[in-house]
């Protein structure tokens, strides 16, 4: 790892209180805090997530704010709203290497053809470092949970309330019903 990249890490360990941020294109990029609806969302999938992994023991649940570091040309880390991490933990360093499952709920500002762009970017550099399902989650228009495969990363499964929302192959047996996520 080259000096500025470490000293990006070391300065994610400084983000003020609360704060997230990301290492995207050499830079820091502090993300904005999301509001309520948003914020319980990904505090429902953690918790539903925290049991899978007392259930199975097969990986940890990690809440909103976790950082994940990684090593692609142009992103070294991942802060999503909820994940799920086969690998080790580091004490209190982030964690080496992607989540095998992320959750991104959307926010206030992550609308429109810019931001649509933006999260199309972030889902094909979790994949590409190793991530095989990322959840979006639209909980403040839609109301859908739309379901990324590494395999398949271009053809969403769709799923709306009434339905399971699943994260197979990167947990099975594991899933939402997708009303239990919206409020």
């Amino acid at each position: 790892m080259d000096a500025k990249t470490e000293a990006l890490i070391g300065a994610l360990y400084s983000v003020p209180e609360d704060g997230k941020a990301e290492i995207i294109d050499g830079a820091l990029a502090v993300m904005e805090p999301t509001g309520g609806i948003p914020s319980r969302t990904g505090g429902d999938i953690y918790s539903s997530l925290r049991d899978y992994e007392r259930r199975t023991g097969l990986g940890y649940a990690f809440p909103d704010n976790a950082g994940f570091i990684v090593n692609l040309p142009n992103r070294k880390s991942f802060s999503p709203d909820a994940a799920f991490f086969i690998g080790e933990l580091q004490g209190g360093k982030f964690l080496d290497g992607a989540p095998i499952f992320a959750a991104e709920v959307r926010s206030e500002n992550d609308y429109g053809l810019a931001a649509e762009r933006k999260m199309a970017a972030k889902r094909a550099d979790y994949f590409a470092a190793g991530t095989q399902v990322v959840w979006d989650v639209d909980v403040l228009k839609e109301k859908i949970v739309r379901v990324y495969r590494a395999s398949a990363p271009d053809d969403p499964t769709i799923h709306h309330v009434g339905e399971i929302a699943e994260a197979e192959p990167a947990l099975p047996g594991w899933s939402m019903p997708v009303v239990d996520i919206f409020p």
